[in-house]
């Protein structure tokens, strides 16, 4: 970064995914935030022209607030790269292994941790027959915040994968339990949140005011949220994540400590007003500001 003492931020928000929308206001509200903390800051709606938008706002720092395909995983990063403009979150390798999720699973696997039973299989064949015994999820590999999640339940006919659907799919074993999520801020595992839904943790439920109900810290036994804890970090490390990452788990309580399965990471945590990461940063005694200001200066290229 330049000598500055505030640098110039440019938050990267928008961008091509189907999560859009909640990018459009993670970045609103870390953009507003930085102009608190006291940094000249531009937002950038990451399109085509991202490149050009870049070498005129000429910033010391790209803030990345998009989420999902080529936003979240290693596209902008290598971009940022090539440009030399330092930048917030996980780098390339990192974001696109986590956004990967077969492959992410090899790497926490390869670390020791628990991971769901999962296959990929053509769409075609998932729509066909059953490729697993339900219950059973089907989901796209490379894709984020519930988008194209399909539940299969016992005595269900196949799924009617839909044309939005890429040609291969991932078939996930369904984990009972409950829903439980940390942040990680660094190596510093902020906190565990316990996620309650009428029914699935959905799109809507994620960003809809009301649409789910945060208990952080959780109220969970001790080893539980020990577990869920050093998981986390375990998680972060494994994929070479930088800055603020969120791992999610489901415990089955019935199971105790075996019933703690890891799902997936998420290297971009949604900052919006119905965002997990800020409010477990909050719990933990750090500001919505504070979080974002942090970010800017862990930024660097190289990542």
């Amino acid at each position: 970064m330049s000598g500055r003492t505030s640098p110039k931020v440019a938050v990267l928000m928008g961008g091509l995914s189907v999560e859009r929308e909640v990018s459009l206001s993670s970045g609103r509200e870390c953009a507003a935030a930085l102009r608190e903390a006291g940094h000249e800051v531009a937002e950038i709606d990451a399109r085509a022209d991202l490149p050009a938008r870049l070498a005129e706002a000429a910033p010391d720092v790209a803030f990345n607030a998009l989420h999902g395909r080529w936003g979240e995983d290693g596209c902008v990063q290598g971009m940022l790269e090539w440009m030399r403009i330092p930048y917030t979150h996980s780098g390339v390798l990192a974001s696109a292994l986590a956004m990967d999720k077969a492959r992410a699973k090899e790497a926490f696997r390869a670390a020791g941790l628990t991971v769901v039973d999962s296959l990929i299989a053509p769409a075609a064949m998932v729509s066909a027959d059953h490729v697993m015994a339900p219950p059973y999820v089907v989901k796209p590999n490379n894709e984020g915040s519930s988008v194209g999640i399909h539940f299969v339940h016992a005595g269900d006919a196949p799924p009617q994968l839909d044309a939005g659907m890429p040609e291969r799919v991932m078939v996930e074993a369904f984990v009972p339990g409950r829903e439980l999520t940390v942040t990680v801020m660094g190596e510093r595992a902020l906190g565990v949140t316990d996620i309650v839904t009428e029914g699935w943790y959905d799109y809507a439920a994620k960003y809809t005011p009301g649409g789910s109900r945060h208990v952080v810290p959780a109220q969970l036994p001790e080893e539980i949220t020990d577990a869920c804890l050093e998981q986390a970090v375990r998680a972060h490390r494994a994929l070479g994540c930088r800055g603020m990452s969120r791992a999610d788990f489901r415990w089955d309580e019935a199971r105790g400590l075996a019933g703690l399965v890891l799902l997936e990471i998420n290297t971009q945590p949604g900052m919006t007003p119905t965002s997990l990461s800020p409010e477990q940063a909050a719990v933990a005694g750090i500001g919505f500001r504070e979080l974002c200001a942090w970010l800017v200066e862990d930024a660097s290229c190289d990542r």
